[in-house]
């Protein structure tokens, strides 16, 4: 039964997320961002190898941070249920923490990616 409901308490908020999204992102560069999108459509050329790569680095990095947040909201619910139980407490601080981690990691994944790419 428990399980059941951190399950359905997962699933309400990752489907909450979604409020929480942008409809839209001011961008720096529109004039850059039409080329962009003509170039990908097939106007002017294919997209460079670096565009490629720095497109899979961001479609990765929302899908690896909305699982971190899930993971954390998971470890919280964890923690709070662990009743003082010590290993059920260092289980619920271990999946927040490797979340964290991740997060991180996932986040200097995307800065060096847009360097090398901005830098070729």
């Amino acid at each position: 039964m428990n399980k059941l409901k951190l399950t359905l308490i997962a699933v309400a908020a990752f489907a909450s997320m979604a409020l929480f999204v942008p409809a839209q992102v001011a961008l720096a560069d529109p004039a850059g961002e039409i080329q962009k999108g003509i170039n990908q459509a097939g106007g002017t050329g294919e997209p460079t190898l670096g565009a490629r790569f720095e497109d899979i680095v961001n479609v990765m990095l929302y899908i690896i941070g909305a699982i971190a947040v899930i993971m954390i909201v998971i470890g919280g619910i964890r923690y709070v249920t662990s009743n003082g139980d010590s290993g059920s407490v260092k289980s619920a601080k271990d999946t927040i923490l490797y979340s964290v981690v991740g997060l991180i990691i996932a986040i200097l994944a995307y800065s060096i990616v847009n360097f090398v790419v901005a830098s070729f």
